[in-house]
């Protein structure tokens, strides 16, 4: 860095946090005669005084190789492993597993969950198809995510064009028959909400929740299911 700053002096603007390289490139900038600006100081200096507490001084803290970024980070694994039903064999370690009707936004809260340190499975309903038999597992809570039947074919159409951008004419209408017709919908929607309350799953309407919401109301709902099966939240 001084190097290119002797080759080519100007104006420097420095963003170091650590003390002893900021008086390095003081005194190096100094020799050159080149202006220094520190462009972080005042930011730092504003929310020590709105906050009544002095910086730490050590860039990179979020990124801190710690037990919980591991956890994060194995967590992330899990979910993509154990993405819409698959590896059936490691889902005896998941801490939630979601099921629900395709496209009922199970796998963006499962990454959502995931970076919360949370292995979160999901598993698709499908009507005709029995769920497997792992999901009677008592040892796991199991929550259903239901939507409304019009925002579900909303959402389903434009995956849809996504996937068919280039093919022929009529993809939509022509491949897909009931994935998107409202009386089909309507009737899948119902089956997976009989079957949940025949299981004894507690479902969460996600037709009007980010997915943050439904993160949050999933949490809740593992602390109650923790807290009736008498069994440590980790």
């Amino acid at each position: 860095m001084l190097e290119g700053i002797h080759a080519e002096p100007g104006l420097v603007l420095c963003s170091l946090l650590d003390n002893a390289l900021r008086e390095e490139l003081d005194a190096a900038c100094a020799r050159l005669g080149v202006p220094l600006l520190h462009v972080l100081d005042p930011l730092l200096e504003l929310l020590q005084g709105q906050f009544g507490a002095p910086a730490k001084h050590k860039p990179g803290r979020q990124y801190v190789l710690d037990a919980d970024y591991f956890r994060r980070i194995d967590a992330m694994h899990y979910v993509i492993s154990h993405d819409d039903g698959q590896a059936h064999r490691g889902m005896a370690e998941a801490d939630v597993v979601l099921v629900g009707v395709s496209r009922s936004s199970k796998t963006p809260t499962c990454f959502y969950l995931a970076n919360r340190g949370i292995k979160a499975a999901n598993i698709p309903l499908v009507p005709g198809i029995e769920p497997p038999e792992l999901l009677k597992d008592p040892n796991c809570p199991v929550i259903g995510l239901t939507i409304d039947p019009k925002s579900l074919i909303d959402i389903r159409r434009h995956r849809l064009r996504l996937i068919g951008a280039g093919a022929q004419p009529g993809f939509i209408q022509k491949d897909n028959g009931e994935y998107v017709d409202f009386e089909a919908v309507e009737k899948e929607l119902l089956w997976a909400k009989r079957l949940c309350n025949t299981r004894g799953w507690p479902t969460i309407d996600v037709t009007r929740r980010s997915i943050e919401e439904t993160a949050a109301t999933v949490l809740k709902l593992m602390d109650t299911w923790h807290a009736k099966h008498d069994k440590p939240v980790e």
